[in-house]
């Protein structure tokens, strides 16, 4: 059921993507009176599972969700309409239009994906606002849940304070911080330290089968119990909060661990809170020092709710949510683009982590939630328009490409490079689909 919930999701924010960005090139063609001759949600070889003309364009859903198409009249596209080229150019094919109208039309999906994410981020802050864990709040420093943080030299307890001299504002931005910089500073104990960021950060990040490195330190609640527990036979309940190892103060539960290692083999008195009232047990430690109990893995609004960390909210008004989503907008897509780059280095290996579908999928929640959905089509909507305008043959960056060279030469290029070039980019974007795909199915395995 898990997996259903998030292929729908996933299959429902690609539907509105591809419907929207489609449009995008559908309106100002029609606009520039172009005839379309198909509009398509998802590819349709051999077949469609739905297809109904209107007028003089045939619209349809194919069976191949890898994205979608309008097949313009006129135009050197994926379709590779030969034919319809060696004829003399007729008014309403796309060719037959001046430069100026034919770049609008490729840049019709591009800004219509811009703008879609920057209205979605818009409309989500205006209804759900925004609430997080600003990096101040965590006065007494991170968790480090992985021995990679440890590898990196951070230790619990570090205050993440700059990431390449930039402020690290909120809890969420720290993993991302590390992982795209290339100096993180810290605060430990009062003393300012620079850790350098190795280059294949990313590449053992992808390795790592956990993606959590970092998380709020976070109070000691047993919510349940090993077989055999110690610390049950002795009395202990599930929601008791543990605040008390011999003469050690608990505040959270990473301390316990080396709180025990004094107590091996050994009984040590255990102070818990129970229903608000402190409460003392002696309980008997393992000889590999535990006490057997699973801790309660709590999340920012649990937290929020026990007074361990205050989350910062924010609301906005109709006027004021759109602002603050283009803000939100283009610090999103400078962030992907940052990685982006990163890809093109394989000295990073994080050309490892290209991911398909399947990573794509990964990303949405096992439950239905509105908020994280459409939070997800925002910043697909980005990506997918600026993966759209890289100049690449086959995507609209490489049309936008050609129609540049012919606005500053004042001619077309060459028909036949521009088929070409077709190809060689289909075989590029179908290569890196069979690639990140592959990554997919290699990581399950």
């Amino acid at each position: 059921m898990e997996i259903l919930i998030k292929a729908a999701q996933l299959i429902l924010s690609l539907s509105i993507l591809v419907v929207l960005h489609e449009l995008g090139h559908f309106i100002p063609a029609k606009l520039f009176k172009t005839r379309v001759e198909k509009f398509y949600l998802f590819f349709d070889p051999w077949f469609s599972l739905i297809k109904k003309r209107f007028g003089e364009t045939e619209y349809g859903v194919g069976w191949l969700p890898l994205g979608g198409y309008v097949k313009i009249s006129g135009m050197i596209d994926e379709s590779m309409d030969k034919d319809q080229m060696k004829k003399p150019a007729e008014s309403w094919e796309f060719r037959a239009k001046p430069a100026w109208q034919r770049l609008i039309i490729m840049l019709g999906g591009v800004l219509v994906n811009l703008l879609l994410g920057v209205f979605i981020y818009s409309l989500t802050l205006f209804y759900y606002g925004d609430k997080y864990l600003s990096n101040d709040n965590i006065t007494d420093g991170v968790w480090c849940v992985d021995s990679l943080a440890l590898d990196l030299g951070f230790k619990t307890g570090d205050k993440i304070l700059f990431a390449d001299g930039k402020k690290v504002e909120r809890f969420n931005d720290i993993l991302e911080s590390t992982l795209i910089s290339k100096n993180i500073t810290i605060d430990r104990a009062g003393q300012r330290i620079d850790l350098p960021v190795p280059t294949d950060i990313i590449s053992r990040f992808i390795e790592k089968e956990s993606r959590a490195v970092f998380l709020p330190r976070i109070p000691s609640i047993i919510a349940g119990f090993a077989e055999n527990s110690l610390c049950k036979q002795s009395g202990l309940m599930i929601k008791d909060r543990i605040v008390q190892i011999g003469q050690t103060e608990i505040k959270y539960h990473d301390q316990i661990i080396n709180a025990l290692q004094n107590y091996k083999n050994q009984s040590v008195y255990i102070g818990v809170i129970r229903n608000g009232n402190l409460m003392s047990f002696d309980v008997p430690v393992s000889i590999d020092g535990k006490i057997g109990f699973y801790p309660a893995g709590l999340d920012l609004n649990e937290l929020d709710k026990l007074g361990v960390y205050k989350l910062s909210s924010e609301k906005y008004s109709l006027l004021s949510c759109f602002p603050a989503g283009w803000n939100k907008a283009v610090k999103k897509l400078s962030s992907y683009i940052n990685q982006f780059k990163l890809i093109l280095n394989p000295n990073t290996g994080a050309y490892k982590g290209l991911g398909g579908f399947g990573s794509i999928g990964s990303l949405f929640p096992s439950e239905w939630n509105w908020e994280m959905f459409w939070n997800l089509t925002a910043f697909l909507s980005l990506m997918l328009a600026f993966m759209n305008l890289l100049p690449i043959p086959a995507l609209d960056g490489g049309h936008v490409m050609f129609l540049l060279y012919e606005i500053v030469v004042g001619k077309p290029a060459p028909e036949k490079f521009v088929e070409n070039a077709q190809v060689f980019g289909m075989i590029i974007l179908l290569s890196l689909v069979v690639y990140a795909n592959a990554n997919d199915i290699i990581r399950l395995l």
